[in-house]
């Protein structure tokens, strides 16, 4: 019985990993889009800044508005607000952005930028302004944006 449990365990361990690395490889692929879903696929943009947040979770709306603030003063940068407690979509982006940050366990309010994660209400106070300037030094070009 126990060498069928370590079976199984290391085939779920290899569709995990395949799983991840599908997910991400729509990220390397040369597109500019920040996050696809076509056909139920999630790619995960290193030139992004993502606000993971669950819509109940008073930390998070604690932290919005700064978040929120912070995407008025710097308009250039990318930055996108996902819900993930309610959307499945939003919360395999999460998993998968969490994954290429090299981070195996998180929660909300959670701020991702390429491998950098920054967790709860104290941290992402103290030092998203400076990752949304990296973040613009890295990607120059102002981006347009329709109204």
């Amino acid at each position: 019985m126990d060498k069928t449990i370590r079976i199984v365990a290391v085939l779920f361990a290899v569709v995990a990993v395949a799983c991840i690395a599908v997910l991400l490889s729509g990220a390397h692929a040369g597109t500019s889009d920040a996050v696809t879903g076509t056909s139920g696929a999630v790619s995960v943009s290193s030139m992004t800044i993502y606000f993971f947040y669950g819509e109940e979770c008073s930390h998070c709306h604690n932290v919005m508005p700064l978040v929120t603030n912070l995407t008025k003063k710097y308009p250039d940068a990318d930055i996108r607000f996902l819900e993930v407690w309610h959307n499945q979509t939003n919360a395999q982006i999460w998993k998968a952005a969490n994954t290429a940050a090299g981070e195996s366990t998180y929660g909300v309010p959670e701020v991702i930028y390429g491998t950098t994660a920054l967790v709860g209400e104290k941290e992402i106070p103290e030092k998203l302004e400076s990752l949304i300037l990296d973040s613009l030094k890295k990607d120059p070009e102002p981006r347009v944006t329709t109204g």
